[in-house]
């Protein structure tokens, strides 16, 4: 059986004093749901803080990128040893707004996927559609490139290890929400992709759907087959909405 995961992606969201009442909104609310894994990936100066607020809790953490290079002249980046250092488990690679605002390619994805499970952190790594992409009726052929290209040359020991998400760029803030039907299609989609080259790890690797996800829609979403969980990222920011995500498992 697929683990779930809810996974909360702050973004450029969270001081440390809001990291510390967001955490302990999380850890006072109804948040410890058995048949989920809670992850919470704070912005990086938070993360130490943060570590120290979910020991011996039931929430792990996760942080929201992290560069290829274990060391080096690379200036503003943030080695895999290093956030080990500060109790991250989980690591967002290759979210559209990476891809958007940074340029990172489906090999830099690929190349930061590997360094992070050489390191022994979980990656998440992100695919997902444009509007204009999806209008074009092209969403097989960009998310299948991307999944590719992301997971290229990992081990089968390596896949199993992995989770995926799948988030519509055109419905990442912006209140619009891929129909469960929709997110179904294109999770069953990427499944059948992966077992094309490991028919085993398809069916454990968990694919996550991001998008909007609220309370309110959260239960229809994770009552899909192939959704394995949420990738949340505006409703992760309140503690009451979280949680009621978390509960929706």
């Amino acid at each position: 059986m697929r683990p779930v995961i809810i996974a909360g992606n702050w973004k450029l969201n969270g001081t440390i004093p809001e990291t510390e009442v967001l955490i302990k909104g999380l850890l006072d609310g109804d948040s410890n749901n058995e048949a989920a894994t809670v992850v919470v990936c704070p912005p990086y100066p938070s993360l130490s803080y943060a570590h120290q607020m979910v020991t011996g809790t039931h929430i792990a953490l996760g942080a929201q990128d992290m560069s290829q290079h274990d060391k080096g002249a690379y200036t503003g980046e943030v080695s895999a040893e290093m956030l080990l250092t500060v109790g991250v488990r989980y690591v967002i690679l290759g979210h559209s707004e990476r891809r958007q605002h940074h340029a990172e390619t489906d090999q830099l994805v690929n190349a930061k996927a590997k360094a992070a499970l050489a390191a022994g952190l979980i990656p998440i790594i992100c695919v997902g559609e444009t509007l204009t992409e999806r209008e074009a009726e092209r969403t097989e052929e960009v998310v299948g490139g991307q999944l590719d290209g992301a997971l290229a040359g990992l081990m089968t020991d390596q896949l199993r290890l992995s989770v995926l998400a799948y988030e519509p760029v055109w419905a990442i803030g912006t209140g619009k929400t891929a129909t469960p039907e929709m997110a179904q299609a294109v999770h069953r989609f990427l499944r059948n992709r992966l077992a094309q080259n490991d028919p085993a790890a398809a069916e454990v690797v968990p694919i996550l759907y991001g998008g909007s996800v609220k309370p309110g829609n959260a239960h229809e979403l994770l009552s899909q087959p192939d959704i394995d969980g949420a990738l949340v990222g505006g409703a992760s920011l309140k503690a009451e909405d979280f949680v009621g995500i978390i509960n929706a498992v």
